[in-house]
């Protein structure tokens, strides 16, 4: 069950919950056992839902899913977003790194919900009117001390917004399509750096299918002070994320050594975007047998594949294929393996790779098939490819006479030329050229 929270002192909170029990058909109940303003008298239940309203700003509640009739599986809490960033509808957690300026308690975090925040972010995009942007927020502001998870689902960012009835209707719409989503998954991150609105990690939720947790922007960093002296800020915030892994944005060595040597794993971006989809054991035994993905590490189609093998790659042949058709060489290699290593920066591949299988096979003649291209013959046989092909031969042309310049462009182009008088055929100044690599 989700527990919905509506503050009666935030007008767009009310106008949310009034196109909450508008889109779905409720059961009004009533609860005598709690005070009207503290959840209590009159609530509405569905089937997923029970939606409770109270008077204080929701920031300050201490723990508002006390309230349900039953223990939520994650609270969310409808409210406005206020700032000058025009129309806006966002999503984000609450909790201190710093001070608590405005409600909680400084340092502290209350249980985020990474996986129903990202439902949720994605329901924001399906319903926002026209003109309305969606985004995240980095962690602030109060409560820090709920016994379950919770998110803060947004309409903003001024009064116009508060009172439109379209974003109001946007916003209930999206809750109401997070039905069943759980609040966690296996893939969830602490993030750090940024501005405010984290495009960075807003970008991973829309591009990955990486949930990201609380996030403490440059402002809360500054607010929490020294990492070192923070240590146990740092593991609140990841216990309250259920993570294991960070994401620091821009060059924060004195956090990224701290956060290391509390045992979390901190990783780039690329990191984040080529573990998608790749289940987290296969990418831990993959690291540590072939090369961190910092260090050019990819993953092939093969991925899933029960069994492996790590070979090396053919490198001579690959870089033979590689200059002279790069995309299909490389897609050669990662639609037969399980996995590769790669150099510069991860756009070319050398070195080993895992292969189940007879893939290996496979990818040796999908780049014979590339080298044909050029060559006028290829063959494998017995751990050897060999390339044959007949070419320009300057210093057989210089024999003939013919002087450099654009009369070997032409020959080498395959067109005759003439040198004082005398016709010279492409043939007659070429020679087989023979390639053996060793497969």
């Amino acid at each position: 069950m989700i527990g919905i929270v509506v503050s009666r002192a935030d007008s767009a909170s009310v106008h949310i919950g009034e196109h909450l029990r508008d889109l779905a058909e409720w059961e009004e109940a009533t609860d005598d056992t709690r005070p009207d303003e503290a959840g209590g008298g009159r609530y509405y239940r569905r089937d997923g839902f029970e939606l409770r309203e109270f008077d204080d700003l929701h920031i300050y509640l201490d723990d508002p899913a006390e309230a349900f009739s039953s223990t939520p599986d994650f609270v969310a809490v409808v409210s406005r977003h206020s700032g000058e960033t025009g129309p806006l509808l966002t999503a984000h957690f609450t909790g201190n790194f710093g001070p608590a300026d405005y409600g909680g308690e400084s340092g502290r975090f209350a249980r985020a919900c990474p996986n129903a925040q990202r439902a949720a972010v994605s329901a924001l995009r399906d319903h926002a009117p026209d003109g309305y942007e969606v985004g995240i927020e980095a962690t602030h502001h109060g409560p820090t001390e709920t016994d379950v998870p919770s998110m803060f689902v947004e309409l903003g960012s001024g009064e116009v917004e508060w009172d439109d009835p379209e974003g109001a209707r946007a916003v209930a719409a999206a809750v109401l399509d997070i039905d069943g989503v759980a609040p966690d998954s296996d893939r969830q991150l602490v993030g750090f750096g940024g501005g405010h609105y984290a495009p960075r990690f807003e970008r991973i939720l829309r591009e990955t299918d990486w949930s990201v947790g609380h996030i403490a922007a440059d402002w809360q960093l500054k607010a929490m002070g020294d990492p070192d002296e923070n240590r146990d800020v740092l593991r609140r915030a990841f216990d309250a994320s259920a993570a294991d892994v960070a994401l620091v944005d821009g060059d924060r060595e004195g956090l990224a050594d701290v956060l290391d040597d509390e045992g979390y794993r901190v990783v780039s971006e690329t990191w984040v975007r080529e573990t998608a989809g790749v289940p987290l054991a296969r990418v831990r035994d993959l690291e540590s047998t072939l090369v961190r993905i910092e260090d050019g590490l990819r993953f092939g189609a093969d991925i899933d594949a029960a069994d492996y093998d790590v070979v090396s790659l053919p490198d001579p042949l690959l870089t033979e294929a590689q200059g002279i058709d790069i995309d299909a060489a490389l897609d050669a290699v990662a639609e037969t393996t399980v996995a590769y290593q790669t150099v510069e920066g991860g756009t070319r591949a050398r070195g080993r790779a895992a292969v189940a299988g007879d893939s290996y096979d496979e990818l040796v003649a999908r780049l014979c098939e590339i080298l044909r291209a050029k060559y006028d013959s290829v063959e494998r046989d017995d751990g050897r490819v060999v390339a044959s092909m007949t070419a320009f031969d300057p210093e057989a042309a210089k024999r003939r006479g013919v002087p450099e310049g654009p009369a070997f462009g032409k020959l080498s182009a395959g067109h005759e030329i003439e040198v004082d008088g005398e016709v010279i055929s492409p043939a007659a100044v070429s020679k087989e050229r023979i390639v053996d690599f060793s497969v």
